[in-house]
């Protein structure tokens, strides 16, 4: 038990674009092969983009930032842009150590892991980082990012 969070990018690809016919295709054709000869059409393609482990300071800010302060475990959009922020409050909290808790503050909960800014708060703001800037690399244009935790 406790704070599992997922950060999920999700690409639409039912779609009638050129460009977008020969991914249709290569989709189409391995879940054909799956589902035994069958056409059952893909229409949307799902990734896990990021996952963290009760990393309650970086699930605070979703909460506050992508969910209007609802913590229910429910899945919910996020915009490019907040992720881009994001990014930014935790490498201004890894800069300014001594103003982490204004920045990005803990939160305690049930199985929400350590309130302290020590060892494990700044590993999860690095990975944070690390693993977003991966996932900002993608085109928003073609992809939609998701936040769900549960505990």
């Amino acid at each position: 038990m406790g704070l599992d969070m997922y950060l999920t990018a999700k690409r639409y690809v039912w779609t009638f674009k050129d460009e977008e016919k020969p991914l249709q295709d290569k989709l189409n054709e391995v879940m054909k092969e799956e589902v035994g000869g069958m056409d059952f059409p893909v229409k949307e393609v799902s990734v896990d983009a990021m996952y963290w482990r009760k990393a309650n300071a970086i699930h605070k800010w979703f909460v506050e930032n992508c969910q209007d302060g609802e913590d229910n475990c429910r899945e919910y959009w996020v915009g490019y842009k907040q992720l881009t922020e994001l990014v930014e409050q935790c490498r201004l909290a890894l800069d300014q150590k001594h103003k982490a808790s204004e920045i990005l503050p803990t939160q305690g909960g049930f199985f929400f892991g350590d309130t302290d800014y020590g060892e494990y708060y700044y590993q999860d703001l690095e990975e944070t980082v690390k693993g977003l800037e991966k996932v900002l690399k993608l085109d928003s244009s073609k992809w939609d990012f998701y936040y769900r935790a549960s505990w």
